[in-house]
């Protein structure tokens, strides 16, 4: 595995409207169905990532705790199944019922998405307000396989936090960091 830092899109940029299907139901769904009413968390994530392997508890939590708060989650798999067949849909779609997502899933075949938010990791996390301006992009934690630190999601709550208590989201955000996206 190649450690990747996250390219960190500038704060302010419009999330990039996109129509992926959702490998948990088959049904192709946009940008616009699935963005919350106070706001948007984007993860670039994949099945076999290591980095993803050691936060996908804490992401399912982060995702039960925020929607009824009116914070939705989307996770999207950018990566090259045809060389990394562990990523595949059919296998998306296993992972999320064994992982319990309550969040949609969603396979990025042609890349173009990853490529238009500018995704260079898994897990790369991008929270947009609720008109759909990056407020924040960055790191779930300071966790990563075997570091012996405990995944908290501590840097990504406070920045969902801020955003619903309408305070300023700290502007000095730290990289995510994990597996290289998988380019075709």
């Amino acid at each position: 595995m190649a450690l990747t830092p996250s390219n960190m899109l500038p704060l302010g940029t419009i999330a990039p409207d996109f129509n992926l299907t959702d490998t948990k139901d088959n049904v192709s769904k946009s940008l616009s169905q699935l963005k919350g009413a106070n706001g948007t968390l984007v993860m670039f994530i994949c099945n076999h990532c290591p980095f993803v392997i050691h936060v996908n508890e804490a992401l399912v939590k982060l995702a039960n705790d925020y929607k009824p708060k009116g914070i939705n989650c989307i996770a999207i798999s950018s990566n090259d199944v045809e060389n990394y067949p562990q990523d595949s849909p059919d296998k998306m779609k296993t992972h999320a019922e064994e992982n319990r997502y309550s969040f949609p899933y969603l396979y990025d075949e042609t890349q173009a998405v990853a490529k238009a938010y500018d995704a260079a990791c898994t897990p790369d996390f991008f929270l947009f307000d609720e008109d759909l301006k990056l407020v924040y992009a960055g790191r779930l934690d300071d966790s990563r396989p075997g570091n012996d630190i405990q995944v908290t999601g501590k840097d990504l709550r406070a920045a969902m936090d801020a955003l619903l208590n309408h305070q300023p989201i700290d502007s000095n955000q730290k990289p995510s960091m994990g597996c290289n996206i998988k380019w075709k």
